[in-house]
């Protein structure tokens, strides 16, 4: 065996005749253990706040979303959709559009998006499981399903045939209008169901048919204003951008769930960097304990280390003893500190112990990326402090 990690072992389990020395060793490892597992469990609390947070967005975005490169709207045509339906990773696919109208409901007004759907679009995400009350729209209707939100600020409930649901539509053209008929086309609707997803959501849309929102906007039948499609597990989400992208001849932008929601993700991840972060420091400050543990020790070893250094060993040799010793303490202490954190997330995860509501309890999400993260984090800032520490031991220290 390696003579200076054969000594690192036996000074790390075996008690200095320095009870000094003995007490700050134990802070050292107390304070890797706790800043380990500290960070172990707080990262689990972001991955668990982070999916929490984009489950509310994933109910109405789809995995990939096709927009017009110019104007709001593009057309497609039979041989597009025939090719959409053939590429095999593709599970779904719904054509949609959506303008920003005005709505009124006894004397009551409100102006939000009006989304157009097709057959297809109950097939593309979950919005179904999100229905508060009612039920889901029948096509070629003028059945329309709204949000939460916007039924509270309009009063507005569903079936409700005694008092109209109005839309107003801008009429497209120019010229000098005189009437209100010029200016908008105006339609009677009839909410039959209500969604709650999240608040910014549920004030966002009304869902009508797809051809009545085409009929509505002036648009022909084949004119959209975006494509929304739902891939199979495990597809290629590069190749099939690349491939649509082709197919419509660069005429439409093509965005995955991440790019439609960028401001969101980078203020998660930048939630996430920053905990990171701070709790990094928190560590670095635990590790200044051992620093001081290994120096303390190279000082109450000072007469081993002579001997050592008169029987040959190098100078080398004799930091690595210290080099190792730190580095076998702060992996010790990292793995307990590890096992610790994935016994309370699992607990969380299992138990509820914790609840933000009397419903819903704190999201934590265990995954190995955090384990290696933790892991890496915690080994890396002890070597760097064991090489610190180990840099006290000199010729001149002996001498």
């Amino acid at each position: 065996m390696d003579f200076p990690l054969y000594i690192a072992k036996r000074y790390l389990f075996s008690k200095s005749s320095n009870n000094a020395i003995n007490i700050i060793t134990g802070i050292a490892s107390v304070g890797i253990i706790v800043g380990t597992m500290a960070l172990f469990v707080v990262l689990s609390v972001f991955s668990g706040l982070r999916d929490f947070s984009l489950s509310f967005s994933n109910t109405i975005d789809p995995d990939i979303k096709l927009n017009a490169v110019v104007g709001k709207n593009f057309f497609i045509s039979p041989n597009q959709e025939l090719k959409i339906k053939n590429i095999p990773s593709i599970a779904s696919y719904t054509k949609v559009v959506e303008e920003r109208v005005l709505f009124f409901f006894k004397g009551k007004e409100i102006v939000t998006h009006l989304k157009g759907v097709d057959t297809n679009f109950t097939k593309t995400n979950v919005v179904l499981n999100n229905i508060y009350n009612g039920q889901w729209l029948k096509p070629d209707t003028y059945q329309v399903v709204v949000g939460y939100g916007i039924a509270d600020k309009l009063s507005l409930g569903i079936f409700d045939f005694n008092n109209p649901f109005e839309v107003y539509v801008p009429r497209k053209g120019k010229g000098v209008i005189e009437s209100e008929a010029e200016a908008f086309f105006k339609t009677n609707l009839i909410p039959v169901g209500i969604y709650a997803i999240s608040e910014d959501l549920d004030s966002k849309y009304v869902f009508a048919d797809l051809a009545l929102t085409q009929e509505l906007l002036e648009l022909k039948s084949n004119q959209i204003t975006g494509i929304e499609i739902k891939l199979k597990p495990n597809a290629d989400e590069k190749l099939i951008i690349s491939k649509l992208t082709s197919l419509f001849q660069n005429k439409v932008e093509v965005k995955n769930r991440a790019q439609l929601n960028v401001t969101l993700y980078k203020m998660l991840n930048t939630e996430n960097i920053a905990v990171y972060l701070i709790f990094t420091l928190v560590i670095i400050i635990a590790l200044f304990n051992l620093i001081g543990a290994l120096i303390m020790m190279v000082l109450d070893k000072k007469d081993n280390l002579k001997t050592l250094y008169n029987l040959g060993s190098e100078i080398k040799d004799l930091k690595k003893i210290f080099l190792l010793q730190g580095s076998l303490l702060t992996i010790i202490g990292g793995i307990i500190g590890l096992i610790l954190g994935i016994i309370i997330v699992l607990m969380q995860q299992h138990f509820k112990l914790i609840m933000i509501t009397a419903s819903l309890a704190y999201p934590v999400v265990f995954t190995i990326q955090n384990v290696l993260i933790v892991f890496a984090t915690i080994v890396s800032l002890g070597i760097i402090a064991s090489i610190i520490a180990s840099s006290r031991v000199s010729k001149k220290l002996l001498d």
